[in-house]
């Protein structure tokens, strides 16, 4: 009996609790498959907690899929799952897809138009092309800027206050 398909929201990270929500299923048993699937592994925060990118979402559910509908084994699933990835992570003319990335994802923007960036599904990094590249670096310097007149706004208003004291 096939499911309905599962809507991931365009989010970067999901806490613990939204993926058992798409997945539909409880956080020990998410826990349980970290250790016996290892291409599930999910980043953890300065404070512990587990923050899933998407992919480890997708994983997720192909994991309920083979275990619950399909009915495979644990290790079976795993051995599934593991031959599945390799054969998804190989391109047409035989790169692999840290290489060359499959998918496009568009992601709002801080600019008038929207950033599209390439999104490489084994790493979940991004390649931004030059003019992106170079927007960044601006915006990166202009917040710096903008973090030193705060500094500066903030020495100078407490030397203020000490003066009128």
């Amino acid at each position: 009996m096939a499911r309905e398909p599962v809507v991931i929201p365009e989010k970067i990270y999901f806490k613990i609790g939204e993926v058992c929500e798409l997945v539909d299923v409880q956080a020990h048993v998410l826990r349980y498959w970290e250790t016996e699937f290892p291409m599930l592994s999910p980043q953890k925060n300065r404070s512990g907690q587990r923050s899933y990118r998407r992919r480890d979402v997708e994983i997720s559910l192909r994991i309920k899929e083979l275990l619950y509908d399909e009915l495979y084994t644990i290790a079976g699933a795993r051995k599934r799952l593991q031959s599945e990835l390799r054969e998804n992570g190989k391109s047409k003319n035989g790169e692999t897809e840290n290489e060359t990335p499959k998918t496009a994802s568009t992601s709002p923007g801080l600019f008038e138009d929207e950033l599209t960036l390439d999104t490489n599904l084994t790493t979940g990094a991004y390649r931004l092309n030059d003019d992106t590249r170079e927007a960044l670096r601006s915006l990166g310097a202009q917040l710096l800027e903008l973090r030193e007149m705060l500094k500066t706004s903030q020495t100078e208003e407490a030397s203020e206050h000490l003066r009128n004291r």
